[in-house]
């Protein structure tokens, strides 16, 4: 696997362009599009929150096919809790962008992401979409165009045999995916037939994004699409696979580690466990758990409160059986606190990235959670966000 430039551009015959339109206040590049020089097979992941953007319902409406050609994405405005309005919005978008593209309009895919409930400013994008073809090009600010409250573009591109994949990302806060406030947009030149596409993503989907917590806020417009075009050809599908899991894992932890206010990244194993689902909770719940968060962003080895998580999870195992890591050391023993250094543990909890490991010793499957500590800054953020 060979890292490349170019990020969402860097597969054959993908362009894009990342500009402002005066959507946010702050004069920051707002908009963007992703452009395939030819039709894609496409897929999509959304969020289970039943409270949905009005970009989800168009996008989905748009993908019932299985192809587009681009993604046309803003931040500063997130059109929810918009009704009829906040649709037609989503369709006027598509129209305004197929029209300057001069492709049909149910081949644009929409998404948007920032405030709930503003109206989105319709005279701006028409006005800001105009000429937009010519400005598509294979180095853009797309990464940058749909960040709100993050603190770092996402991006990535990897090259494997003959196809490659590019991906960009946003999230920061509002970060609890099942299938963030996150978005994340892939492309590819591999060919791959829809409903195979479909079936990749929701595997690395489930293993990355699903994975990841900052502050148990499911958000109302996560989405994930990624735009197969084919122009490398056939592809090693278990290769493909195995790639767009290490973008997906890739572009989590990202997100996870720009969460908002945050001074850390924390990586959570449950291993051995008797089944993947279990595996899955016992991670995710130590991960999105507000006490341990809290515990890491003072470097305060308090074990405590990770076992407390672990039995708050749901999940079947026997405290008996318990062995956790904080790093290196080893902290819990058989479910007991293990005689450690208390001050060896709190240099390594001082780090900007942090692993706890939980070992269940009951069976063979294991899961990787991604997460962040909670410092004051997420208490200021969130408290002023509308104003």
């Amino acid at each position: 696997m060979k890292f490349i430039e170019n990020n969402i551009c860097a597969p054959r015959g993908f362009k894009a362009v990342g500009k402002t339109m005066g959507i946010k206040v702050s004069g920051k590049p707002d908009f963007a599009v992703i452009f395939s020089e030819v039709l894609a097979d496409a897929a999509a992941v959304y969020t289970s929150n039943k409270v949905k953007g009005a970009p989800l319902i168009v996008t989905k409406k748009h993908l019932e096919d299985g192809k587009a050609q681009a993604i046309a994405v803003n931040s500063g405005v997130a059109n929810v809790c918009t009704g009829e309005k906040g649709i037609k919005d989503a369709e006027d978008t598509a129209k305004f962008v197929s029209k300057e593209l001069g492709i049909d309009s149910k081949n644009i895919l929409v998404a948007s992401t920032g405030l709930i409930g503003a109206f989105m400013p319709m005279g701006k994008i028409k006005s800001g979409v105009k000429g937009i073809k010519n400005e598509l090009k294979t180095k853009s600010d797309a990464a940058k165009a749909i960040l709100t409250t993050d603190k770092a573009e996402k991006e990535i591109a990897v090259k494997v045999d003959n196809f490659t994949i590019g991906a960009i990302a946003k999230g920061s806060g509002m970060i609890h995916p099942n299938m963030a406030t996150m978005l994340c947009f892939i492309t590819t030149d591999a060919k791959i037939p829809q409903k195979k596409l479909i079936s990749f993503l929701k595997k690395s989907v489930n293993k990355s994004f699903n994975m990841i917590s900052v502050d148990m806020d499911t958000s109302t417009s996560d989405m994930v699409i990624i735009m197969a075009n084919g122009l490398a050809g056939k592809i090693n599908e278990k290769k493909f696979q195995e790639a767009l899991d290490y973008v997906c894992a890739e572009l989590a932890k990202k997100i996870a580690k720009d969460g908002e206010g945050a001074t850390k990244l924390v990586e959570v194993e449950a291993k051995n466990a008797a089944t993947k689902n279990d595996a899955e909770k016992l991670a995710k719940s130590v991960i999105s758990s507000n006490l341990v968060k809290c515990a890491v962003f003072g470097n305060d080895p308090n074990v405590g409160r990770i076992m407390s998580a672990i039995g708050n999870s749901g999940a079947k195992f026997k405290e008996s059986l318990v062995d956790i890591c904080i790093g290196e050391e080893l902290v819990v023993k058989n479910g007991k606190i293990n005689g450690f250094d208390a001050d060896k543990v709190k240099n390594t909890m001082k780090n900007d990235a942090l692993k706890i490991t939980i070992n269940i010793n009951m069976g063979k499957e294991k899961a990787i959670a991604y997460g962040c500590d909670m410092s004051y800054d997420y208490i200021n953020i969130n408290a002023r966000y509308t104003t």
